[in-house]
């Protein structure tokens, strides 16, 4: 069945009085106002329990078949630094083929180590940041996903792999997945916490290729290189596995791709390591 495509809306442009004052009564909770953020398809504040609600609108197209209870479904994991989860609730919006979700998960007081999802000056992050790192990303890749990742709300299968990957590195013929382990899926420096580690925005999390996070974490810190081979060291492992190296190319060819913008400080960076990238999985022809 093709589902009837919604019209885009950006939610910090819009009006949500109504949204707030409808998951304040059905969550039972108070927001504090003055902490509400807005980002474009979703918003978060605090409440008077000391916790955090996220609200998110999402098409149906973008939720597919395993449902969308991705922060949910996080109780079955252990050993990774995040939020608790505590209750959701969640609604059709009328006449459009959109859903809301609020999730009231524990309040995380470090803040997020980027303001965007790319970096652009070293956050000097302590070595107790990357000790978190690597245990809860090694933990998390332990474990066993009910779920598939939905990176940028896609699922992410061999296809869309290889079609992206395709698309903009013509000469790379075998892109075959080879490891699958579960994955954050949208591991950016937004969704990082400092100085006191903490991944959040668990919405996307599931099975998918081995290296995805780190992939995902190395491209967004490539205008800073510094903090970009840093990444690369402390996750060497997974990056410099077969499939993770796709990754890695994976999360260049969305920098250096047909909607490359000219002016985005990671631009020339990207195309060199996609080079080096490119080279290096010829060794394993």
């Amino acid at each position: 069945m093709t589902l009837p495509a919604h019209h885009t809306v950006d939610l910090r442009r819009e009006p949500l009085d109504g949204v707030l004052n409808r998951v304040e009564q059905s969550l039972q909770v108070r927001f504090a106002r003055d902490t509400v953020v807005r980002k474009r398809r979703t918003v978060g504040a605090r409440t008077d329990r000391n916790t955090w609600v996220r609200i998110e609108r999402r098409g149906l197209d973008r939720i597919g078949v395993q449902g969308w209870n991705g922060p949910e479904s996080t109780a079955v994991l252990d050993g990774v630094a995040m939020p608790c989860w505590y209750a959701c609730y969640a609604w059709r919006e009328p006449g459009e083929p959109v859903m809301w979700r609020a999730d009231e998960m524990e309040l995380i007081n470090a803040a997020p180590v980027g303001q965007a999802a790319l970096v652009l000056e070293d956050p000097r992050l302590p070595e107790s940041w990357w000790s978190a790192l690597n245990r809860s990303l090694d933990a998390l890749a332990a474990q066993t996903a009910p779920r598939i990742a939905t990176p940028d709300t896609e699922t992410i299968t061999q296809e869309l792999v290889t079609a992206t990957l395709g698309k903009v590195f013509p000469t790379i013929t075998d892109t075959t997945v080879e490891e699958w382990q579960p994955a954050h899926a949208d591991l950016t420096w937004a969704n990082v916490t400092g100085p006191e580690f903490c991944m959040i925005d668990w919405e996307d999390w599931g099975r998918a290729p081995r290296g995805l996070d780190a992939a995902t974490l190395w491209g967004h810190a490539l205008a800073v290189p510094a903090l970009a081979q840093r990444v690369w060291n402390e996750r060497r492992p997974d990056l410099e596995s077969r499939t993770g190296r796709l990754m890695a190319l994976f999360s260049c060819a969305k920098i250096t791709g047909p909607d490359a913008h000219p002016e985005d400080p990671r631009l020339e960076r990207a195309r060199k390591e996609s080079a080096r990238l490119i080279s290096e999985l010829r060794d394993y022809a």
